[in-house]
């Protein structure tokens, strides 16, 4: 009793100090973009793109770091790096010394969250596995929604949200520094898999991931940007942004429920025609509160579903000996996609405002809703290899998985849900 007891005490220091984490990401994540736009950057998309570079980056290689050092002392290497890296923004300001800057961010933000997920996947108790990460995943939207209020309180002009960024990761890392546990035993390293060979095997999952990143790397990284340089008030700005990640906590479940029910590729598609059409329905809207609140909801729900339905889709064509190393490539997938979105939309939106960017998003959803749609009606669903599918963050992939939960070809019936999750900036 006390071993358990002494267990989940561990399990609930790593949550509450990932927590905080989630915290500052959900509210550094906008507030960047928003004084990004206060500054007027020159190559403003690559300076709020990096992160995600970073971030896939740290997502493929943290866990080499893990092994070599140990979970506690990776844990506190990297949200030491995110602290660092933090407090010299407010110092060193230009696009090209943040650009560098957000790339060390996003590499030790993703490490701490592949640290954490892979530390509870080995300890949690497997009969209280789901329990754990249905915890954990509440605890990470709500100290993401958290976030975004906190912006309507905020100088952008002052260096205080950096400090605040920076004392919040040296609570996290005191919290898991000070923690009493023995290390998870390091999992079996997962077979190698070659370049196309995903692809060939489940193309929509990778175009799906891609696209994923394109549409929300611009959505997070331009908008609140826009909103900003268009004078809109900060906690309206707080308020739009809440919408979003409420919306895509709220869609997590229905579609995961869907996608196991039906044909993974005929509900991405239907997803990726509803983004679309919202996206072009926010274009028409007056920009009223009223009008673009219930519109934000929508974009973030539909939005938030595309990766994890995609990644589910990915493993049901694989084997399950290939889990990290599918999941490692949709990340790579993923954050190439969410570097080249800012990119993109900060060029489109120069010429045609933020129109551009929605067209550009609404556009991209299109394209995977047709090829999800054609290679659902040119080849059968198959059988799945892995069926789950993954509640996941709004801003992040699965950056994290235990090899060892494998699962034989499903027999008959729809697969059951698991919950899963991860966060990013």
């Amino acid at each position: 009793m006390r071993s358990t007891d002494s267990l989940r005490a561990q399990i609930g220091t790593l949550i509450l100090a990932t927590s905080i984490v989630q915290l500052a990401g959900g509210f550094f994540g906008t507030f960047v973009s928003m004084r990004v736009a206060a500054e007027n950057f020159n190559a403003a998309g690559v300076v709020l793109g990096s992160y995600f570079a970073g971030a896939t980056v740290g997502a493929l290689r943290s866990d080499r770091i893990i092994e070599r050092i140990g979970y506690i002392r990776a844990y506190a290497a990297f949200a030491g790096l995110v602290a660092a890296a933090t407090s010299i923004m407010p110092l060193w300001v230009g696009p090209l010394s943040w650009t560098i800057l957000r790339i060390i961010i996003g590499f030790g933000s993703a490490g701490v969250f592949v640290a954490t997920e892979s530390w509870l996947n080995a300890k949690a108790i497997p009969s209280e596995r789901g329990r754990v990460f249905s915890i954990y995943m509440v605890a990470m939207f709500l100290t993401l929604a958290i976030g975004q209020l906190l912006i309507s309180r905020v100088d952008l002009t002052s260096s205080r949200p950096f400090n605040a960024i920076t004392a919040l990761f040296a609570v996290a890392l005191i919290l898991v520094s000070a923690a009493r546990a023995e290390p998870p035993k390091v999992s079996a390293a997962a077979s190698a898999l070659r370049y196309g060979e995903l692809a060939k095997a489940a193309p929509v999952a990778a175009v799906g991931c891609t696209i994923n990143g394109v549409v929300t790397g611009a959505f997070y990284a331009l908008v609140p940007a826009w909103m900003q340089d268009r004078s809109v008030a900060q906690s309206t700005i707080a308020l739009v942004m809440l919408m979003v990640v409420l919306g895509g906590f709220v869609f997590q479940v229905p579609v995961g429920r869907l996608s196991d029910r039906f044909d993974r590729r005929l509900v991405l598609s239907g997803l990726c025609i509803a983004f679309a059409g919202t996206a072009l329905i926010i274009v028409t809207l007056p920009r009223t509160l009223t009008s673009m609140l219930p519109a934000a909801a929508l974009l973030g729900g539909f939005m938030s579903a595309f990766y994890p339905v995609s990644v589910a889709h990915a493993h049901d064509r694989m084997p399950a000996d290939r889990v990290v190393a599918v999941s490692a490539r949709l990340i790579l997938l993923s954050g190439v996609g969410a570097v080249l979105g800012p990119v993109i939309g900060a060029s489109l939106m120069a010429h045609f405002q933020i129109d551009g960017v929605f067209y550009f998003m609404a556009a991209a959803a299109l394209v995977l809703a047709a090829a999800a749609g054609l290679d659902s009606a040119m080849t059968s669903s198959g059988k799945r290899l892995k069926p789950t599918f993954e509640i996941l963050a709004p801003q992040a992939g699965p950056l994290a998985h235990d090899p060892s939960e494998t699962s034989e070809p499903e027999q008959t019936g729809p697969a059951n849900t698991a919950m899963a999750g991860s966060s990013s900036n």
